[in-house]
């Protein structure tokens, strides 16, 4: 079955805030692209560590109020205390932003890895619960399909989704992955367990596969051979960017066929490949960007 043929899917883009004037100039040329799509939503990160935390709050406010999309805030409990954390928080709803990505947040880079601030959340489950308790917010947590570089077993991160469900969560958003089975499994798995909230793909329009790789590596996701193999040779053959088209197109219907209606893309604020992928699956623009008016 052709992508044409199905019903078309909704999609959500990740962006991450810029951090210099050519960064600003990437991110508006990313949404100006992007927004046409008519995402469900658009949310922007956190750095490592909360590196980024004004330029989240800053960016966040300034798409909400020139745009009009729906932007769904990152917030973690990193480097922070609940106070300073809620605070941000209220800042968002205050800005008019109405949804939030809850998370843990990585630990800061060269630590020994994530500990819970003095005085802060000690995990995304409360935050997840002090958000809920506000009940302000449309509340999205992250998921893995595959075992998280802290997690016990796959068993362990399912534990922890349907907590997080618990406390409050809406929505799931998962981490990247190459391979759809890899999802339909995990999907398989939450619902044994009695998840039956709605869990959103992450999808990874692979732009640099170097790079995708040592990310892939760097958060444990696994690299079927196949397509190690097959972008060796696209590379060489100067038609990477075919290659990553088709594999996010297929992975993309093949998910559709098996029941997903919502798709998130991790942009990384370079939109052409999310762009084509989403026309091939039929998504294409309906309205220009409200001056995006």
């Amino acid at each position: 079955m052709t992508a044409s043929s199905k019903s078309v899917p909704n999609v959500s883009f990740e962006f991450f805030p810029p951090k210099s004037l050519e960064a600003s100039f990437r991110l508006w040329d990313t949404v100006q692209t992007l927004a046409p799509l008519q995402p469900r939503f658009v949310s922007v990160t956190y750095g490592a560590g909360g590196t980024t935390r004004t330029l989240t709050r800053e960016a966040v406010g300034t798409l909400h109020s020139a745009t009009g999309l729906n932007v769904a805030a990152h917030l973690t409990c990193v480097n922070a205390t609940r106070d300073e954390t809620m605070a941000i928080a209220d800042e968002f709803h205050d800005a008019g932003v109405r949804e939030i990505v809850a998370l843990r947040g990585d630990a800061p880079k060269d630590s020994d890895g994530f500990k819970p601030h003095p005085g802060g959340f000690n995990d995304s489950c409360e935050l997840i619960a002090a958000l809920k308790e506000r009940d302000q917010f449309t509340i999205r947590v992250g998921a893995y399909p595959e075992i998280h570089p802290e997690a016990a077993d796959a068993g362990a991160d399912v534990a922890f989704l349907k907590r997080k469900f618990e406390a409050g969560a809406d929505e799931a958003i998962t981490q990247f992955f190459f391979d759809t089975d890899t999802f339909l499994r995990f999907r398989d798995r939450c619902a044994a367990a009695g998840i039956d909230k709605p869990i959103i793909p992450g999808i990874f329009p692979i732009e640099n596969w170097a790079g995708a790789r040592r990310f892939a590596q760097s958060c444990g996701t696994s690299v079927p051979e196949w397509l190690d193999n097959a972008f060796a040779k696209a590379e060489r053959d100067g038609r990477s960017d075919l290659l990553a088209i088709a594999h996010a197109t297929e992975m993309c219907s093949k998910l559709m066929d098996h029941g997903v209606e919502n798709l998130h893309f991790y942009t990384l604020n370079r939109p052409d490949l999310t762009r084509d992928i989403c026309h091939a699956l039929g998504v294409t623009p309906k309205v220009a960007l409200r001056d995006v008016a």
